[in-house]
């Protein structure tokens, strides 16, 4: 048997290493060559999660209601409505005639009241007349005592007969002012009832009257919640008209409802300039928040919360401009910023806007000048990028 050998070199350990080294060289050489000529997936600018104040408020329904309403009737008894000089919605001022009931019968009662004056007078200045001349005639006993006792009595009963006559004078006269329903206060009329040719009895109400034209909100605040109002605490209110009005907690009910432990705030409010102003009427629905102060907070802009699967991320930039999903939890809106309750760090920088475009791990182009700014609008070169991928 003929052995044969065939002519293999023998790599020796220092050419094989060398070998090695320059593979490796050459795979970190197409990384650096890969990773120069990735293309950003997206143009983006940044922000940074700031502590900022935070307004706590607190939000309640109710409804909105007169101030205070009055309510005007007729003092005087069996008149016809003559005349009625006011209507639903007008504004009047302290003592302003709202109607007049007719007044014939009223001013022949006061004439005859008047003549019955007169007529007492004239007696009772002849009665004093003879009185005086009695007690002339008192010294020298030429008049027993019981007939000047007589004239000094008619005297006395004539004068009185004067004040019963100037009574009825002065009655019939307030008879004759009742004949004017004049408003109690400044205000705006809110119903009215009165209806000319009507015969109406005393006390029959015919308007209603919104005092100072004032309206309140009455807030319906929880059991639990009501402990955090305190009279004087600020309240913007919307009404269901879209008008905006602002006050201040006048009182707070002293009971809560045993039924839905609900207690009522009532609020003092003046109507805002906008579009719907002076819009708000007595009745209407109106939804508010009463201001409770401000705790600092980390927020971000909204725009920069992208929500995926019930969750909230923020795109986190780090240093080489590559983007890091991050899961945050998100409280409350405040303006245009949203609150951050955890898993952001203050401070951080991220992505303000057009993370709906992006994944975690993305390189992106920082968008310089101007647009750079925290609250900044996403940039025009966002579109085209995003519609390349």
């Amino acid at each position: 048997m003929i052995a044969t050998t065939s002519a293999v070199p023998r790599v020796g350990a220092a050419a094989l290493l060398a070998l090695l080294l320059a593979a490796c060289g050459d795979k970190e050489a197409d990384a650096k060559k890969a990773a120069a000529t990735a293309k950003p997936s997206l143009t983006v600018t940044t922000t940074t999660a700031t502590q900022s104040m935070l307004p706590v408020t607190l939000s309640a329904n109710g409804n909105l209601a007169a101030w205070q309403e009055a309510s005007i009737g007729a003092e005087a008894n069996g008149l016809r409505i003559a005349e009625v000089l006011v209507n639903v919605g007008d504004r009047v001022r302290s003592g302003q005639v709202l109607a007049r009931f007719a007044s014939d019968t009223l001013r022949a009662e006061a004439a005859q009241a008047q003549a019955s004056v007169a007529e007492a007078e004239a007696t009772a200045a002849d009665a004093a007349n003879n009185a005086a001349r009695a007690r002339t005639l008192q010294q020298t006993g030429a008049m027993s005592a019981s007939q000047i006792n007589q004239y000094l009595t008619a005297e006395k009963t004539a004068q009185a007969r004067v004040e019963a006559a100037k009574a009825v004078l002065q009655t019939q006269r307030v008879r004759l002012d009742q004949s004017a329903v004049h408003a109690p206060d400044d205000g705006v009329i809110s119903a009215r009832m009165a209806t000319v040719g009507a015969v109406v009895g005393a006390g029959t109400e015919l308007f209603r009257l919104i005092r100072k034209g004032r309206l309140e909100w009455r807030a319906e605040v929880t059991s639990t919640e009501l402990g955090r109002i305190t009279v004087g605490t600020h309240a913007l209110v919307t009404a269901a008209s879209g008008a905006r009005l602002e006050g201040r907690v006048r009182t707070i009910a002293p009971t809560v409802d045993p039924q839905n432990r609900i207690a009522l705030v009532y609020v003092d409010v003046t109507s805002l300039p906008g579009p719907a102003s002076g819009s708000a009427r007595a009745g209407m629905f109106a939804r508010g928040e009463f201001e409770l102060g401000a705790v600092p907070t980390l927020t971000v802009p909204q725009a920069a919360v992208v929500v995926r699967e019930g969750f909230s991320y923020v795109y986190r930039v780090n240093p080489d401009n590559r983007v890091t999903q991050v899961k945050v939890q998100v409280g409350r809106i405040a303006g245009d910023r949203l609150q951050i309750v955890s898993g952001l760090a203050a401070d951080t920088r991220i992505v303000a806007s057009g993370g709906g475009f992006l994944n975690d791990g993305d390189l992106v182009r920082i968008a310089a000048g101007p647009a750079a700014a925290p609250v900044a609008a996403p940039a025009p070169a966002a579109a085209p990028a995003s519609a390349k991928r």
